[in-house]
């Protein structure tokens, strides 16, 4: 099997050690999900990041699911449709960095958009992947790269892609958030530092809802 990983078409994916290295890269590149995860890590430590990771995960799952079935061509069909997910994605986010960025009275707790249940951070996560547009409009572009033609397994190959994503999406989230906690847990003891880099992160998110409303 692991040969067959290396040399040709793997269950229908033509090259499966490239396709991993692909999404592998689409994690690294900062966005507003890792933005939420660290947030989410450094407010409610690493069960609120675990939480937040399924979050995503969900979400890229139900979007990619949705891309196989063709949901991106109807989006482009309904251009109000595509506007509506677009300006609600870019608003939800400016909200979430509002929050951050929101003056405080002294002494007040950080502000925070969610609850510190868990489950909270799972919501906000998947809401910021479904809320981007981008997101399954990439997975339409995405597939067909790495689908071989004369091997293609139908339901096996896109399950195949579905869970190889799931499984490199929750080992890079998990250890962003183990980074995160630590960092988080120095930071907390400097309360100036830790508001700065809170604001940061409100900025990043309104500037990544402002993104989402560019053609």
């Amino acid at each position: 099997m692991f040969t067959a990983l290396l040399q040709g078409p793997f269950m229908g994916v033509a090259d499966y050690p490239a396709f991993c290295a692909a999404v592998l890269i689409f994690l690294a590149l900062p966005g507003p999900g890792t933005f939420a995860l660290l947030t989410s890590t450094a407010k409610g430590g690493l069960r609120a990041g675990a939480a937040a990771t399924a979050g995503i995960i969900l979400g890229d799952q139900l979007l990619l699911w949705l891309a196989v079935a063709g949901v991106a061509a109807l989006l482009a069909a309904w251009p109000l449709v595509f506007e509506a997910v677009r300006w609600a994605g870019a608003g939800y986010l400016a909200w979430i960095g509002w929050q951050l960025l929101r003056p405080r009275a002294p002494g007040q707790a950080p502000a925070s958009p969610v609850r510190i249940e868990p489950r909270h951070y799972l919501r906000q996560t998947l809401l910021i992947t479904l809320l981007n547009p981008k997101a399954i409009v990439f997975y339409m572009a995405f597939f067909p790269l790495f689908i071989s033609p004369a091997h293609h397994q139908g339901l096996r190959t896109f399950a195949l892609m579905a869970v190889t994503i799931a499984a490199i999406t929750a080992a890079y989230c998990l250890l962003l958030c183990a980074f995160a906690g630590v960092v988080a847990a120095q930071v907390r003891a400097h309360h100036r530092l830790a508001r700065l880099l809170e604001r940061a992160a409100g900025l990043c998110l309104i500037g990544f809802g402002l993104r989402l409303l560019r053609p």
